[in-house]
């Protein structure tokens, strides 16, 4: 069972939300807030496995409260859902540690597909904000991770010195054949590491290429 806590300061978006929820037998709403400190004094007191949050709240805005959550260690995950699909939002949503951001406007469809997924252990970013992702990290606007952290996430997906050159070319928007002129190898080479670093980061295609990179700052 899924144990979820809502923040959001309108009461009919978090009604809205339960009603969503009503026919999900492995989702339980377990409380709800109407403000970000609320929502963080919620949070360590029933420690739910997820809270859906809104950015723009009064008290702690939904931002500051993901930043309170990971500084404090606390297990909660933290799915960021926001009427606004603004790159300052939603890199600063990335930068704070949220484990997901969707759009209001989602389908009911992709919203409990969010909530699997990261019930499963991974992220979840709507595929409208993928350009922002990719743009932000071809032009390294993304803050910077701290560079032990980062050696530990490429080792952890067994990532070659030359995958990670390639992943870089692939999110600029390179064929292979203009990776293999490059990087001076054959298209044919190019494909295998492009093969080779998908399979490895368990991705089907350039979008979930770009949100994984962005995830786990593997650029």
């Amino acid at each position: 069972m899924l144990k979820v806590v809502l923040a959001d300061d309108h009461v009919l978006v978090r009604d809205g939300i339960k009603a969503l929820l009503e026919d999900e037998q492995d989702i339980e709403v377990l409380d709800e807030a109407s403000n970000g400190k609320e929502a963080l004094e919620i949070i360590k007191e029933r420690q739910p496995d997820l809270l859906i949050v809104d950015i723009r709240m009064p008290e702690m805005n939904g931002i500051e409260v993901v930043q309170a959550i990971k500084k404090e260690a606390l297990k909660t995950k933290t799915l960021v859902l926001s009427m606004h699909d603004s790159e300052e939002y939603v890199l600063q949503s990335i930068q704070a540690g949220a484990d997901g951001y969707l759009l209001k406007g989602s389908s009911k469809e992709e919203f409990v597909k969010a909530l699997h997924t990261l019930q499963a252990g991974d992220k979840y970013f709507a595929g409208e904000l993928s350009s922002i992702i990719i743009n932000n990290f071809v032009n390294g606007k993304t803050a910077a991770p701290v560079k032990d952290a980062k050696a530990s996430i490429v080792q952890e997906f067994s990532l070659t010195k030359r995958e990670r050159q390639i992943l870089g070319l692939v999110l600029e928007g390179k064929s292979n054949k203009e990776i293999g002129e490059e990087l001076n190898i054959s298209k044919r080479t190019s494909e295998v590491h492009r093969f080779n670093l998908m399979k490895k980061l368990d991705v089907k295609n350039l979008m979930e290429l770009a949100n994984k990179a962005a995830q786990y700052n593997l650029i």
